[in-house]
């Protein structure tokens, strides 16, 4: 259970620390979904990007793979509003507006992710 903990952290830790990576780099294609109400979308870009930068690092080690996942389960829940955001005024990411199949298909993605990060964080 270990070794799947271990590789699953590892792998995912590295996916949401290029996926971090990447709000600095292309802030543009993240500020324009953050949705209007929230303001300032280049505060919410860095932060985030921060957070899934840390908390990325963090799954990856187990003595902080818990908490850091639970933290990342509260960030992904919250990074849903730019989703459907997304979705309810047709928002492009990068320049692609997504089909009604392709934010079907993210959301999936986001509630296996979530179950995924649930199961880190020992919840279950």
């Amino acid at each position: 259970m270990n070794v799947a903990r271990n590789v699953t952290g590892a792998l995912l830790g590295l996916t949401f620390f290029w996926i971090g990576i990447q709000h600095f780099i292309n802030p543009k294609a993240f500020n324009e979904i953050v949705p209007s109400y929230l303001g300032t979308p280049a505060f919410w870009t860095y932060s985030s990007g921060v957070l899934e930068i840390a908390l990325g690092l963090g799954i990856m080690i187990p003595a902080t793979r818990p908490l850091s996942a639970r933290c990342l389960v509260v960030l992904v829940v919250l990074m849903s509003l730019a989703n459907l955001n997304m979705y309810l005024n047709d928002v492009p990411f990068n320049g692609t507006v997504l089909s009604t199949t392709a934010h079907i298909i993210r959301l999936i993605i986001q509630v296996v992710l979530i179950t995924v990060l649930l199961w880190l964080g020992s919840i279950f």
